[in-house]
This record gives C-alpha cells, structure tokens and sequence, in this order.
C-alpha cells in the first residue's frame, strides 16, 4: 500500500492538492511546519515554571528559547543542502527523529545544561525540517494552482503553530506539568515519521555527491556566530566586545564561506548560481526585510498588551488571537489569488495593510483601549501578512531547480529567520532609545508607549521598503 501511494507521489507531474496522495503529503508539511513553529513560543509560558524546578540563572533560562532560535537559523542551509542530497523523504523523516528524539530528553531533563542542550538538538532537527518541507511542495505541487494553495496551507499552519504557543503553553504547564511542553512531541513525532515514510518517495530527488565539508562548517558557524551577536545585543551595547565580538567573526566566516562556495567547492553546499534567479534573490532580500515585520507584529504588539495595558501573558495571548485568524483565513485566501495576479501585485498590496495598521498601531498609548487601540490595526497588519508571506515563499523558490529546492527552502528560512533576529535587536533597541528619552520615568506606561509606538512606525517603512524591493521580481502572473 505505501508503495504504491509513493508511486502515485513521485510520479511525473504535479500532485493535485486535493487528491489522496496531495492530501496526506499537504497535511505532513502542514503538520510539520505547525511543530517548527511551535516550538519557538510555546515553551514561553514555563519559563517560570522550569526555573523553578530546575535552578537555572537569569541568563541561563533565556538560552532554554534561545538555544532552539540560534541553531534553528543557522543550520538551516546545511539542512537544504541534505535534502537536495539525500533525498526529502530520508530528511524529513530524519528532521522528525531527531526532533522528537531532543523533545524526550528535554521533557526528562533534570539539570539546566541538559534542557539548553536538547533545545539546541531540537533547534538542529527544526533545522533540517523546515526546508525539507519547502522542497516537498516545491517538487511534488508543480501546478500553479496546486503550488499555491499548498503554500497557503503551509503558512497558514505556521500561523496556527504561533498562535497556539502561548495557549497551548500555558495550558499544558497548568494542567499538566512543564515538562509536557515537550514530551507531546514525541508521540505526534512519531506519528509523522510512519507517514512521512509511507507517503514520501525515497530515490526522486537524492544524488550521489560529496557533502561540501567547509562550506558547511564555515557558513553554518558563521551564521550561528552573527545571529549570537546579535542576540546578545539586547542586554549590551552595539560597540561591546560580546556584541561585536562574535558579529565581526561570524561576518568574516561568512565572507570565507563566499570564497569557499564561489571558487573551491566542486559540489558547493549553496551554489551561488542560485542568486542570477531573480526570484531567489529578490525575495530573499524581502524576507530578510519581512523578518522585522513580524517581530514587530508579534513581539511586539505581546509587549504593549502587557507592559502599557496591563494584560497577563495569557490575555496577551488570546489578544493576538484574532489577527492570528486573520491571517491564516487570508494567507489560504491569498493562495487561490497568487497564480492569477503574481507576486508583484500582491506583495505591494500586502504593504499597503502595513502602512495602514502599524500606522495607526503608532498612534496607540497608554488611554487606549484595546479594540481601538490594538484590535483594529493588528487586523490589518495580519491581512498583509496573509496576502505577503505566502506569496513571498512562493516567489523566492519558484524558480529553483528540482535537484536545489532543498537548499533554496533552507535559504528562504533562513533569511526570514535571520531577519527576525536582526529586527529584533534593532528594534528593540530603537524603542528603549525612545523610552529613555520619553519625559517622566522610563518605567511608566506612557514612556514604555513612545517606545513600542517608534517600533510601529519603523516596521511601516519596513513595508514600504518591501513594496519598493517587490518591483524587481520577474513579471508575469505567476509566482516564477
């Protein structure tokens, strides 16, 4: 039975997204997606919990998020590459193994070393997951109806994951005990491999080639060294040795990376004959640049509702909860649009709702009330996230090979990733430089207002800058 539903996968030609085969392969990467996601937020709400139990230092406990963001950005490329080389089905089920495999000793761990050190496995395991995911929907959804609707189904998943972090968090750490943040992965982990391996081909799309051993070495680390960097921004200064220390090391490896790729590699881990598609290129940098959007969006819109309106995590939580609908309605809603419209269209459609919601977002203080002053804009905001993300995944991979869809989905993550981090720390610092400067203490809700209202309207011009970048994707109405 599995093989032939392998068959009818691996066949030549598109996979429709609502036959059999599409269905059961759609809902895997959804599946695995809404896991990925997941993981990143819904730990937020046991860090008292954990600490408790565990012992750990103030900054200790942050690494128990950090340590999963910083090697689930950087080794995202190599886990491209791996599946362009091994094959998606041996990757993701791998992917799935060894993040379900870090969940278990996460759940049982009973020092803090164990748990940072397993939720940098699991970090690893989202690494090789994520674009794993990409490439099947690239390969196996060639249809541009089909294409697009698989990537609107996945991003709406990884709207559901990021929603229901918190919820589902606090949920589990009440009712149960932290350690279950966890350990649920381990049977839906398991779960996903027996499908992945039943309903994936194993021999479409692996080659025999050589793994590219310093390209993987120097691109990875430099990636995990400048993303440390910047992660340690928020506590110290731009110009301080923990700062710029690792930056300046991981931009020199990155550099090394470029030399080794470019001139060295017979088999390079990121070829960079990639970057004369222009969709690639293009919508790389958008992403880089979309990454400060939702961090705005959702970071920090959480830190309004708590620290200038007064809502506890979990209020906060569901406060979001409504532009989380949103956007995962008009993500599936933009699917159905991008084949006939095409990315230049909507993107810059997509940044007009920016423009519009972190606009009046900017004007919210600490008088405002919640629909008014939160509900309203975050809807919009969440209506250009729907029409923007999804088309910008579709656009950034549409023109990649079959034989390098692994590693262009690696590429897309991880320059949304890395944007992400980057936007976070320059916003953050831009808003505790308004918040200091604001009259009164630092402390007050007004003053904290001025802060998170200067963040609003930079991730506005962030929005126009992506309009204007959109322009330079291919024409035509199709995402490639």
């Amino acid at each position: 039975m599995s093989s032939d539903l392998s068959a009818k996968v691996s066949a030549r030609g598109a996979v429709r997204a609502g036959s059999g085969p599409g269905r059961v392969v759609l809902a895997l990467v959804c599946a695995c997606q809404f896991m990925v996601i997941l993981d990143a937020s819904i730990v937020n709400v046991a860090l008292p919990s954990v600490d408790r139990d565990l012992g750990f230092t103030a900054a200790g406990l942050a690494w128990v998020v950090n340590g999963y963001l910083l090697t689930f950005a950087g080794f995202m490329l190599l886990g491209g590459r791996a599946a362009d080389l091994f094959g998606h089905r041996r990757t993701l089920a791998a992917g799935l193994l060894l993040f379900s495999a870090a969940s278990l000793v996460g759940g049982l761990a009973t020092a803090p070393q164990i748990l940072v050190a397993a939720r940098a496995v699991q970090g690893v395991g989202a690494a090789v997951l994520a674009p794993a995911t990409l490439a099947v929907i690239n390969t196996g959804f060639t249809g541009a109806r089909e294409r697009a609707r698989a990537f609107g189904a996945w991003s709406a998943a990884g709207g559901v994951g990021g929603m229901a972090g918190a919820v589902a968090g606090g949920a589990l750490t009440t009712g149960l005990s932290w350690r279950w943040v966890f350990l649920v992965n381990v049977p839906i982990g398991a779960v996903l491999i027996m499908v992945a391996l039943a309903s994936l081909s194993g021999a479409r799309t692996a080659r025999r080639e050589p793994l590219d051993l310093p390209g993987a070495v120097t691109g990875t680390a430099g990636l995990a060294a400048l993303i440390y960097g910047v992660m340690q921004s928020t506590g110290h200064g731009w110009t301080s040795a923990r700062v710029a220390g690792p930056v300046l090391a991981g931009l020199l490896l990155l550099a090394v990376f470029l030399v080794v790729e470019g001139r060295f590699a017979a088999r390079p881990l990121m070829p960079l004959r990639l970057f004369r598609i222009r969709g690639v290129a293009v919508g790389g940098g958008m992403l880089l640049l979309f990454g400060g959007i939702t961090v705005a969006m959702w970071y920090f819109t959480s830190l309004f509702l708590q620290n200038v309106l007064g809502y506890g995590a979990l209020r906060a939580g569901l406060g979001q909860t409504p532009a989380a609908v949103v956007f995962m309605v008009v993500a599936r809603f933009a699917a159905g649009l991008l084949p006939r419209a095409g990315a230049r269209l909507l993107v810059p459609a997509g940044c007009c709702f920016f423009l519009a919601g972190f606009g009046w977002l900017s004007q919210a203080g600490a008088g405002s009330g919640y629909v008014t002053g939160v509900l309203g804009p975050t809807l919009l905001v969440a209506v250009g996230i729907g029409l923007t993300f999804p088309t910008l995944m579709a656009a950034t991979t549409a023109g990649a090979p079959e034989g390098d869809a692994g590693v262009v989905g690696g590429l897309a993550n991880t320059a949304a990733q890395a944007g992400g981090a980057v936007g976070l720390a320059v916003l953050a610092t831009a808003a505790a430089a308004r918040t200091r400067a604001a009259p009164g203490s630092p402390t007050t809700a007004a003053a904290l207002a001025a802060g998170y209202d200067r963040v609003f309207l930079m991730a506005a011009g962030l929005g126009v800058l992506i309009a204007v970048v959109a322009l330079l994707l291919p024409r035509g109405r199709t995402a490639s």
